[in-house]
């Protein structure tokens, strides 16, 4: 069954989600509904075709930071420096890199203009982060998401060039205290790196026994 939200900030329990995952349709991007959100387990993915639908899937994606495997090649490009990390710095510049950058077998983007001006609002008020890789000074590949405690809730990465975005995602594996990187859906390129399945039940337990 698919709950259709009101103005009340409220959800549903996130197990009463379809076999795909989506759980409710309606509401808002206010900051207090999506904070909400992402401390049960829940988050939006809708283009501008659709109402706001809110998924909580049954198998999570996610990073154990510890988990992290980092290729010989790779370990070459951090070691050379070429790339300079920052954090924070330049949270608008990503989300629009994120929303524009072509990705294959995706013609559109579901970060739409709404959602980009909820994050925007959630970066000012301190709940969501962005890391920031330069190239020469030119801003060539990151990443954003949602903090919840010691849990980060990847939104988006982006790479203008090789690499770029694998430099971001390690940065933030090592330089953060997280217990864990929701990676949400899955990707090949991801798994390279480390990232696997767990159950919802699982992923909640962490949420709710993490660090705030």
């Amino acid at each position: 069954m698919i709950f259709r939200l009101d103005k009340r900030i409220v959800f549903p329990d996130p197990s009463l989600a379809e076999d795909d995952g989506l759980l409710a349709v309606g509401g808002d991007l206010s900051t207090n509904r999506l904070l909400l959100a992402y401390h049960n387990g829940i988050f939006p993915w809708y283009n501008d075709d659709t109402p706001i639908l809110w998924y909580s899937p049954h198998e999570r994606f996610v990073l154990f930071p510890e988990e992290l495997k980092i290729s010989k090649s790779m370990r070459q490009v951090l070691k050379s420096e070429r790339f300079k990390v920052t954090y924070d710095q330049n949270f608008n510049e990503v989300i629009n890199a994120c929303s524009s950058v072509g990705r294959k077998d995706q013609p559109g983007t579901w970060i739409t203009d709404d959602m980009k001006q909820a994050y925007i609002r959630l970066h000012k008020e301190g709940h969501a982060h962005s890391v920031e890789v330069w190239e020469n000074e030119e801003l060539v590949g990151g990443l954003y998401g949602v903090q919840v405690g010691e849990v980060f809730c990847g939104e988006s990465m982006f790479s203008k060039v090789s690499n770029a975005s694998k430099v971001a995602l390690i940065s933030l594996c090592d330089t953060s205290n997280n217990k864990l990187i929701d990676c949400q859906v899955y990707t090949e390129h991801l798994e390279s790196m480390g990232a696997r399945m767990i159950s919802r039940k699982e992923y909640l337990g962490i949420l709710q026994n993490n660090g705030e």
